[in-house]
């Protein structure tokens, strides 16, 4: 099918269709539609997709808190494990476990931060950001997926389901064609 036979925007409605309604897209629209770039607009709105992929990336943030925040509580537990060994030569095992805690704390926060600060960059329209939060989502579900897949992990409500959830989501925000054309507003054809 070629674009030219494809309904325009400004196209007026065919017999029988009310005039309030506008046309809708496609099913399958042309690559070269797809792929072409938005237009130069420095002064474009921030479209409520690119509101909703901040939002979301927050919550994954606030998500990130809550689960380190349940490590740490369950910590003393996690470690009575008999399967749990944390033996180090010249530091006892409480030692050990401490240090773990805190290396597991650190890295967890440092992930919030950068989520926040990604969430923050999305909102002000920034590209890079917006495709490295992509990314990152697409790389949290592929390891869920594999870990489902290869290693017969269960995916829980309480566990794992939230943080896939809100990764699935952030993508389909982010990816919308209306958060593309604002992260790309003021580049130059």
């Amino acid at each position: 099918m070629s674009d030219e036979r494809m309904p325009q925007p400004g196209d007026h409605p065919g017999p029988g269709a009310t005039p309030h309604h506008p046309h809708k897209r496609p099913a399958f629209e042309p690559a070269e539609r797809l792929l072409r770039r938005p237009e130069h607009d420095p002064g474009m709105r921030r479209p409520a997709s690119t509101v909703a992929g901040a939002v979301l990336v927050l919550l994954r943030a606030a998500a990130g808190l809550l689960v380190i925040a349940g490590l740490a509580v369950q910590w003393p537990a996690i470690l009575a494990d008999p399967d749990v060994d944390l033996a180090l030569d010249g530091v006892s095992e409480a030692e050990a476990g401490q240090w773990a805690l805190w290396v597991i704390v650190a890295v967890g926060g440092l992930i919030v931060v950068l989520d926040i600060a990604f969430a923050a960059f999305v909102l002000r329209g920034s590209n890079v950001a917006r495709v490295a939060v992509m990314l990152i989502s697409t790389v949290s579900i592929s390891t869920t997926f594999v870990g489902w897949w290869a290693q017969g992990q269960e995916i829980h409500v309480d566990e794992t389901f939230v943080s896939l959830a809100l990764d699935i989501l952030v993508l389909l925000a982010l990816s919308s064609r209306s958060a593309a054309a604002y992260a790309r507003r003021n580049e130059q054809r």
